[in-house]
């Protein structure tokens, strides 16, 4: 096997590759992290039933700058299946997760990756921390890429000549913004792609949370400006991805979830609770689109009686009283919803899945004291990749992994992530998107996913290339495990249906 190395003309490092069946290589990188390093494993596994043998390839690879200088070296870990004869057939799955700020742990080893983290059916934490099979995998039939924005993982930026990293304000500018974030990482995927030969190969874009904003983005920088296609997108637990929905659209669009959120700690009336979660669920949203919006929108010329008859129904489907309603206008805040809800209880529920229970000092007050699902994900996840990189992938860094980076303040303006989305399906009829998100996600509701699919192309003119899938989990809809399964089929079936016959043009 015939390996290439690659020598920076900054003198910051010489790239270190290195093979190994088994952790041999006791190497440790120093604290000033090398530009352009790899490490790579061997491995097997079994998906579906199937042996799977692939490759791991995890180390950084250098941003250059258009002075071609090192300015940032970014971590990435690269999943492939051994017995590919040509990759040029073979689809690239290429995975961010959000925050902005957020290491791609969280998709990494819990949804998509040949390993997931040690963790009960439910997602709770389990002892000892670590890393088990995962049967599931979408390894079977594409290769994976997980990549860390800068700051995060162990993704950092690299001094200049002078030994300087930029300023705050020229940090921002290079790296910590909508516009800056998708086109450093555009730049960057060029050269990942070239190094690894994939520039053939069918091409994918999943994100997660904030990770929807970026891919969004990236699909059509990533088009118009490295000229490089995709055959599909993948938004898991969407954020607004810059399509508007303020005011009385976003307060409405929370009922549904609420209703579930309710429905699942059994605190709705009986004839909701006999039902089925999607049967319940389907009233909320009709409720939600054809009553509740108009009524929010009339605001304080809404009369009387109909406002009594709104605050009746909103508190029938949410779990509230009907004076919880009227006290807030009709408008219930999610952190009032997540202190409240089960206030009877003296229990809180988690914001981004809020099947979590957490217990505040206080039952008074407006919002949670902390966010139990969080707490209990970095539980789980931290000491879990530390240990799978340095124990299995061998990959050896004096460099923390920032699970949450240091990228504030982040510059959101000139957030055109949808349209972005929305021309690069337009200018590619070979793009697909698919919506992924849990039912009890508090934080980007599975509603608000929804409202983004129906109003990403008004013409209508591509909703047959949008589809939405639900779970019955929350913003990590895969650390449940049943959802873990269901995803990945899901993701699976989008790829393979994404890829056009041999004969299928590229036309309308």
């Amino acid at each position: 096997m015939r390996l290439t190395y690659f020598i920076l003309a900054t003198s910051l490092a010489l790239t270190s590759i290195s093979q190994a069946t088994a952790a041999t290589n006791e190497t440790i990188l120093p604290r000033a992290q090398q530009a352009d390093h790899q490490v790579v494993t061997r491995h097997e596994t079994k998906i579906n039933g199937e042996r799977v043998k692939y490759t791991a390839t995890t180390g950084t690879q250098p941003l250059w700058n258009d002075k071609d200088e090192a300015i940032a070296a970014i971590h990435y870990t690269y999943y492939q299946r051994n017995d590919v004869k040509n990759n040029g057939t073979r689809p690239l799955l290429i995975s961010f997760n959000g925050g902005p700020g957020s290491a791609s742990v969280w998709m990494h080893i819990a949804y998509t990756g040949p390993k997931v983290i040690h963790i009960d059916d439910e997602g709770y934490p389990l002892q000892p921390y670590g890393v088990k099979t995962n049967p599931y995998s979408v390894l079977d039939v594409a290769d994976i890429v997980f990549v860390n924005p800068v700051n995060t993982g162990y993704s950092r930026m690299l001094k200049d000549k002078d030994g300087k990293l930029p300023g705050k304000d020229e940090q921002q500018k290079m790296f910590f913004g909508v516009n800056a974030d998708v086109k450093y990482l555009a730049e960057w995927l060029n050269t990942f792609v070239t190094r690894h030969e994939r520039w053939r190969s069918p091409k994918f874009l999943i994100g997660e949370s904030y990770g929807t904003t970026r891919v969004s983005a990236l699909s059509l920088v990533l088009q118009n400006q490295q000229w490089m296609y995709l055959n599909g997108v993948v938004l898991v637990s969407p954020t607004d991805i810059g399509i508007d929905r303020e005011g009385p659209v976003k307060a409405a669009n929370r009922l549904p979830y609420f209703a579930a959120t309710a429905w699942y700690h059994k605190a709705l009336s009986d004839d909701l609770q006999a039902m089925d979660l999607m049967e319940v669920l389907e009233l909320a949203e009709h409720y939600a689109i054809n009553d509740y919006l108009p009524a929010l929108a009339q605001g304080a010329f809404l009369n009387a009686d109909k406002r009594s008859q709104v605050a009746d129904k909103v508190a029938y489907f949410s779990g509230l009283s009907k004076k919880q309603v009227l006290q807030n206008n009709l408008d219930i805040d999610t952190a009032y919803f997540w202190k409240t809800v089960l206030n009877d209880r003296g229990q809180t529920v988690g914001r981004l899945d809020s099947r979590y229970l957490g217990i505040d000092k206080k039952e008074s007050g407006s919002r949670p004291d902390y966010w139990p699902e969080l707490t209990s994900w970095l539980h789980s996840f931290t000491p879990a990749i530390n240990y799978y990189y340095s124990e299995e992938l061998n990959y050896k860094t004096d460099v923390k992994y920032n699970m949450f980076g240091p990228v504030h303040p982040w510059d959101r303006s000139n957030n055109n992530a949808g349209e972005n989305l929305r021309l690069a399906m337009a200018q590619n009829p070979y793009l697909n998107v698919m919506i992924q998100s849990g039912y009890y996600d508090g934080a980007t509701n599975y509603f608000d996913g929804k409202y983004n699919m129906w109003q990403l192309d008004p013409s209508g003119k591509m909703r047959e290339r949008l589809s939405f899938k639900g779970y019955r989990s929350g913003h990590m809809m895969y650390l449940r495990h049943e959802d873990l399964k269901q995803s990945n089929d899901d993701l699976r079936e989008f790829i393979l249906k994404a890829i056009p016959a041999a004969d299928q043009a590229a036309k309308y």
